[in-house]
């Protein structure tokens, strides 16, 4: 499919060039993350999901946490199954649920908690649903716990072309998911996500002024699989795309 021609012209024809590009490929995708999100419309999915990436339990156990049915519990999660967001188990009779081990699970999972952080009231220790702030967690960690947070911060940042979740570092270092979540935003102020990317453009830049590697392959090695993806992620950080950034 062409390109249309814009009926106004503000000299960043390169950048729209790229960005239809992409909306054209991309437009499976774009249908599938719509449907996905609609698939989290209600709450209780959303409570469901977010219950089960911290703790796996039967129907009847989620049901009586949440104070639901059980039916209606059964009907949340076979939509979030039918999504790959939750995954079970069956022992005996017995099926039990939790989250689903993948990128999509874990980035959605960050995101209800980075959401619930920006969202409650940080004027008071007493009215932050959250607990506390950032300076008074950090005195609630080990040594042994920051030690192993700083190594996972170093395993990330030599494995840049990889995409890590939460839950694979769980199983590498002796720690769960959430203290690791928590652990970390103590120790760098920021989130493992957004903490990894600034490391992937910074890397990206340095790739950029000191190599000849095309686009595509300094996208690759700091873990993009898309060029455009790459390329958006790299204008949204730097404000210039990274043809632009490389002419400098």
């Amino acid at each position: 499919m062409s390109i249309k021609e814009l009926p106004h012209h503000h000299g960043d024809e390169h950048e729209i060039k790229e960005l239809s590009t992409s909306l054209q490929e991309q437009g499976e995708s774009f249908v599938k993350v719509s449907e996905l999100f609609k698939q989290l419309g209600d709450p209780s999915r959303i409570k469901i999901f977010w219950l089960l990436c911290h703790h796996e339990d039967c129907v009847l156990n989620i049901a009586s946490i949440l104070g639901m049915s059980s039916p209606a519990v059964s009907h949340h999660l076979k939509s979030l199954r039918d999504y790959d967001l939750v995954a079970f188990r069956r022992v005996g009779k017995e099926v039990y649920y939790k989250a689903a081990d993948n990128a999509v699970s874990s980035l959605l999972h960050e995101m209800i908690e980075d959401m619930i952080d920006i969202t409650c009231p940080q004027n008071s220790h007493d009215d932050c649903c959250c607990g506390a702030h950032h300076e008074e967690h950090s005195s609630e960690y080990t040594h042994e716990q920051v030690e192993i947070i700083r190594d996972i911060h170093d395993y990330l940042s030599h494995h840049l072309d990889q995409r890590t979740t939460i839950e694979s570092l769980s199983k590498i270092f002796p720690m769960n998911p959430t203290t690791i979540k928590m652990v970390f935003k103590s120790v760098y102020g920021n989130s493992i996500a957004a903490h990894i990317k600034e490391h992937r453009m910074e890397q990206a830049a340095r790739l950029l002024n000191d190599t000849d590697y095309n686009i595509a392959e300094i996208a690759s090695s700091v873990g993009y699989s898309s060029q455009s993806k790459f390329t958006a992620a790299f204008k949204e950080y730097y404000g210039v795309l990274p043809t632009d950034y490389r002419k400098k």
